[in-house]
């Protein structure tokens, strides 16, 4: 099984209404050197300037994007080469990350690699230190900038040192 830490931006709170704008993802490995990242032209006239801010991007610039079926087909592609066994999704905030990779993959590919499942890796550092107000945060060298490859990346680093400092069982060699 690979573990996919993946991290999307989006111009609004919910896939179909909104847009999901780019998202990245890094393979949770010691090298973290397999990366994707994908800009996405948006699918709705609707969008909450205050929410397509945190991305960095204007709406113009986001009009000229890529098609989302072929970023989605990419994504697919890409994680069928970097994964090895079945793909996990593991995302800083799954229940907002996965609403939109879920609906995208389903809507423009009708199906998603990753199946039905997906993990919370806030919820997964909560249960390995026994403590549901402790945050992983500190646990990421790279800097937390909403860029989607840089916030997955630094999520994959804290999935590695939950694994190596921590002592969970994860597999990922």
């Amino acid at each position: 099984m690979s573990f996919i830490m993946v991290d999307i931006e989006a111009d609004g709170p919910i896939p179909g209404d909104y847009s999901m704008i780019c998202f990245g993802a890094v393979v949770v490995e010691p090298t973290l050197s397999k990366t994707f990242y994908g800009r996405l032209r948006p699918i709705s006239e609707q969008w909450v300037p205050e929410a397509l801010a945190v991305s960095g991007f204007a709406r113009d610039e986001t009009l000229a994007f890529d098609e989302p079926a072929s970023v989605m087909a990419a994504f697919d592609a890409w994680i069928a080469e970097a994964s090895v066994g079945r793909p996990m999704f593991v995302a800083d905030n799954n229940g907002f990350d996965w609403q939109f990779i879920n609906w995208y993959f389903h809507h423009f590919l009708g199906r998603n690699p990753f199946g039905h499942s997906s993990t919370n890796l806030g919820s997964l550092y909560k249960g390995v230190v026994k403590d549901m107000s402790a945050s992983f945060k500190h646990l990421r060298s790279t800097r937390h900038t909403h860029h989607p490859v840089d916030d997955a990346m630094g999520n994959a680093e804290a999935l590695l040192r939950i694994e190596t400092e921590l002592g969970l069982r994860i597999n990922l060699r």
